[in-house]
């Protein structure tokens, strides 16, 4: 039988801490839980025998359907996790509301109209209020998808606002050319390379790729006008020019309904469900770890990154995801 010594297994140890980040680790010797469905944790005792219940949901980081893979994890994909929670909560007769808490940057155009064309689902089918909260971000897609629920809750210090669209390009030909280096596609039509980074835009290229943008443009600024009837028309034009705004300003601009912080979206969304006390539930994955309503969103507890200046970057494929498409995303310059 081999033999360690105490070194040895210290080094093994915090290899093994390196690899799955700090924080508290869990070792699962014997019978554990085979699946992951999502399971309901009492956060905010009512302290009532059989109350309702208000679900907490997150969406966290970058809106794409995509899996959002970190090192040692499976990832998870936000469109089907979100699904995933409304479904639960929708299941549940004990749930009469729900706090759809946002911290996201925004997405991929298809991928934030899909959330929130299931937020409004949830909405219709089952007639239960959705009181959004807004945290250190909900711009660009993340307010898109705000803007399904039927009350909007921003802390004073949140960004939000980013009402626009993102189509990144890039070329390197001119490097490649001064090296001696020539791009050739063959084609189907001249249309075919529009964007490549191999190629240069011509006016005709841009001039498609600008009516995507309007198109995808246009459909966000339908969504907000729906959602936000009472924004004073005269300051229109400066609420949907792109810019980003504090949780404050958007209240006084009428971008959403009151400027609180998590207890005041509880009681406004047991107010819309007509209740005078019920519990406040958080789903998560069995095994994670609940102890406050503000634990590490525990749905997406698969995922793990860096948020560079507000922008969260995950390892692994989402970073090959944001490479192309249009977006609904708030992306400050990076150093």
């Amino acid at each position: 039988m081999a033999r360690y010594s105490l070194a040895s297994w210290c080094c093994l140890s915090l290899v093994v801490m390196g690899l799955i980040g700090c924080g508290p680790a869990t070792f699962v010797v014997g019978l554990a839980p085979g699946g992951q469905k999502l399971t309901a944790t009492t956060v905010e005792p009512d302290g009532r025998l059989g109350s309702a219940r208000v679900a907490l949901i997150d969406v966290t980081g970058l809106i794409t359907n995509t899996d959002q893979a970190g090192i040692l994890s499976a990832g998870y994909n936000p469109v089907s996790t979100l699904v995933e929670a409304l479904n639960a909560a929708a299941r549940d007769p004990k749930v009469a509301a729900v706090v759809l808490r946002i911290n996201s940057p925004g997405g991929t155009v298809t991928a934030s109209d899909m959330m929130y064309r299931e937020v409004k689902r949830f909405r219709e089918a089952t007639e239960k209020p959705v009181v959004v909260l807004m945290m250190d971000v909900a711009a660009s897609g993340g307010y898109y998808l705000a803007c399904a629920g039927d009350h909007l809750v921003a802390y004073p210090s949140s960004i939000t606002g980013s009402i626009g669209v993102v189509l990144q390009t890039v070329t390197v030909k001119p490097a490649l050319e001064r090296i001696g280096i020539r791009a050739d596609a063959i084609v189907s039509g001249p249309n075919k390379a529009t964007g490549s980074p191999l190629e240069n835009l011509d006016p005709d290229q841009r001039a498609i790729l600008q009516q995507l943008v309007d198109s995808f443009y246009a459909d966000f600024v339908q969504v907000v006008r729906l959602s936000r009837p009472e924004v004073d028309p005269d300051t229109w034009d400066i609420v949907t020019d792109g810019r980003v705004f504090t949780g404050q300003r958007a209240y006084e601009l009428g971008l959403v309904d009151a400027v609180g912080d998590l207890h005041d979206a509880f009681a406004r969304a047991k107010q819309l469900a007509d209740l005078e006390h019920a519990d406040l539930v958080l789903y998560h994955r069995p095994l994670d770890y609940v102890a406050t309503p503000y634990s590490r969103a525990p749905v997406d507890s698969a995922s793990r990154g860096t948020q560079i200046n507000l922008l969260q970057v995950n390892l692994g494929r989402e970073i090959a995801a944001a490479q192309a498409g249009a977006y609904y995303l708030w992306q400050p310059e990076l150093p």
